[in-house]
């Protein structure tokens, strides 16, 4: 399995821990709010700052019953690496080829709420991927992993008291795999299998900061009857292993309508299995990933905030540079009010 392929996954893991560590409650928002303005005529202001902590954190809010939302967002992540490629002949290694590899990836993917109940919602992340090597000169644009998730929050909102979700994800492998291309000519969309998740996240109001952290586990399925050639050999299977994620940061508000998130995200992924048709079965090693996220959020009039945000990896694993924009789509009958 070359070592692209395995990063292409633990990316998409590494999104998927940005979007769960960064959900707040609204509640914890609006507390935020009345800490900041004292003067009942600083309404209007105070309801500005409001929107704007909830965009700056990504704060897909618990929704109340029957409301939905629709939200934009543009990512960008690159890769540089040296990828190993492999030979394998009668069960043995027998070449041994080093060669750089450098990955665009561009991520566009819409994401729909809806409030079931007033403390459960639920969501779809449709994700459109475009990939550039421009070591190899490939390219590829397909749907990614499309996946839904649900959001409960078991406790009503205590003044002065944390608040919490309880969040879990299923991941689809509607994208491309990265074990049913042909790997010297072809680019992935996707992780290859399915996927669950499940995890929590707090946030706490210390005025004028909101800070936040979440926890999330995920397990992914065994794929079997595959029937790609890697380096000479015949790959059926991949068990990946289970990983854990971790992040936490804080939200301050520059003012009214600027406010500015710094976040930490840290991600174990166990030793993977790879079998092939001749054997013998090869052991990926486990793998950390981390980054550092920078978030701005920005009114631009008075019904839309956009979201600006720049990352940096810290580890091997992670991707070297990744920025990112999101903002709410207000449709006619979705528009929460």
């Amino acid at each position: 399995m070359s070592r692209w392929a395995v990063k292409t996954g633990l990316l998409g893991v590494g999104f998927f821990i940005a979007f769960c560590c960064n959900a707040q409650e609204q509640s914890s928002v609006e507390k935020a709010r009345e800490a900041l303005t004292k003067q009942d005529e600083d309404a209007d202001s105070a309801k500005q700052l409001e929107e704007v902590f909830q965009a700056a954190e990504k704060s897909y809010s618990l929704l109340k019953q029957g409301k939905m939302s629709l939200n934009y967002s543009f990512d960008y992540s690159y890769f540089g690496d040296q990828r190993l490629v492999i030979e394998i002949q009668n069960g043995s290694p027998r070449n041994f080829d080093v060669t750089p590899s450098a990955q665009h990836t561009f991520t566009n993917s819409f994401t729909f709420d809806y409030g079931l109940l007033d403390n459960l919602t639920v969501s779809s992340r449709v994700p459109l991927v475009a990939k550039y090597d421009s070591q190899d000169e490939l390219s590829a644009t397909e749907f990614g992993d499309i996946s839904f998730t649900g959001r409960w929050q078991p406790f009503s909102y205590v003044p002065g008291k944390p608040s919490y979700t309880i969040f879990t994800t299923f991941k689809s492998k509607t994208g491309v795999s990265p074990y049913e291309i042909d790997v010297g000519r072809q680019l992935s969309t996707g992780s290859g299998y399915y996927s669950f998740s499940l995890g929590g996240s707090f946030s706490k109001v210390l005025d004028p900061v909101v800070v936040f952290s979440s926890l999330s586990y995920t397990h992914p399925l065994k794929e079997t009857g595959l029937n790609q050639v890697r380096g000479g050999a015949v790959l059926t299977g991949v068990d990946s292993g289970p990983s854990i994620s971790f992040s936490a940061g804080f939200s301050y508000s520059l003012s009214y309508d600027v406010s500015l998130s710094i976040s930490t995200q840290l991600g174990y992924t166990s030793e993977s299995t790879i079998y092939f048709q001749s054997g013998p079965d090869t052991k990926v090693q486990d793998q950390l990933s981390s980054l550092m996220n920078f978030t701005l959020g920005l009114r631009v009039s008075e019904t839309k905030i956009i979201n600006t945000s720049m990352g940096f990896g810290l580890t091997e694993d992670s991707p070297d540079v990744s920025f990112g924009v999101s903002l709410p789509i207000n449709i006619s009958g979705l528009k929460e009010e």
